[in-house]
């Protein structure tokens, strides 16, 4: 069967919907029925992850008055679980929340779980309440970066100075930054210094393209949180899908970043998972996944 995500309709989805959050999130703990709703029904985004017929998951979205919003009643199916399901599910209200207009999500994470969000991009801010005994932190991530658009452009317009100062590839390629509006990076290169001989791109510039493309971002993201490290490529992939022809163009966005930052106030290395879209005249032609790493910058002898 398709795994897929949709809106409950019916009111056999409610019912479903309801009857799989209480029995995942409050019988357990002997709770009565009832208890897995609140006041805040009737105003949230709701999401049922669907194995055919199956509903194998749940998770809900409601916006807060302060540009965040809030995801609660996350559950996945235990058989399911490891299969990247919830962190699908989550996608879906992120991407709910970007489509309202929010630049914050904040979430209640039982201590068990902290780590699933972290990989996810989501830091730890405060504790909070505690649940049936079980300690919860309070925890967020950024949809878009705090800052203005002036503030965007001189950092980009200061990034892409660095790339051609200690990247001599990038001042060759012509690699510049088309725009940055805090959620959305956009790098481009012209096609004729790139050519191949069958008169696309050259897959090397391709992927030096999506590379720094997404280390831009995360270079980005640090300036944002005033945080210091050195960034480096662990691992990369790239997938062609089509010939790069005409108007080269690289795109990240927050939404795609996963991995918590902020480890690194606690001295430890950090990670992140960037996922980088190339297109042609608009259309994307090759997928590039990156694992980059923030490492502590070194302590002069």
């Amino acid at each position: 069967m398709t795994i897929r995500i949709r809106t409950p309709q019916t009111d056999a989805d409610w019912q479903a919907y309801y009857q799989f959050r209480w029995q995942q999130l409050r019988a357990p703990w002997q709770q009565p029925v009832g208890s897995e709703r609140d006041e805040l029904e009737q105003q949230s985004h709701h999401r049922m992850l669907m194995d055919g017929d199956r509903l194998i998951g749940v998770g809900r979205l409601h916006q807060l008055d302060d540009g965040k919003a809030q995801v609660r009643y996350m559950a996945v199916d235990r058989a399911y679980q490891g299969r990247q399901l919830g962190a699908r599910l989550l996608t879906e209200l992120e991407q709910q929340a970007l489509a309202l207009g929010c630049s914050v999500v904040v979430l209640n994470a039982r201590d068990s779980a902290v780590g699933f969000y972290q990989r996810l991009g989501y830091s730890k801010q405060h504790d909070a309440p505690s649940q049936f005994g079980i300690v919860h932190y309070r925890m967020q991530r950024y949809l878009r970066l705090p800052g203005t658009d002036a503030v965007w452009q001189q950092r980009c317009q200061q990034l892409q100075q660095s790339w051609h100062q200690h990247i001599p590839l990038s001042r060759f390629m012509q690699l510049e930054i088309a725009a940055f509006d805090g959620a959305e990076l956009r790098c481009q290169a012209p096609l004729e210094p790139n050519i191949n001989l069958h008169g696309t791109m050259f897959a090397g510039s391709l992927y030096s393209l999506a590379t720094l493309t997404g280390w831009g971002l995360l270079h980005l993201q640090l300036q944002a949180l005033e945080l210091q490290a050195d960034l480096v490529l662990a691992d990369g992939s790239i997938r062609y899908l089509k010939p790069m022809q005409a108007q080269p163009e690289a795109r990240c966005s927050l939404l795609s970043a996963k991995g918590d930052l902020t480890v690194l106030k606690q001295g430890r290395h950090a990670s992140q998972h960037i996922r980088v879209e190339l297109l042609s005249a608009g259309k994307v032609v090759a997928l590039f996944e990156g694992q980059y790493k923030a490492l502590l910058p070194r302590r002069a002898p």
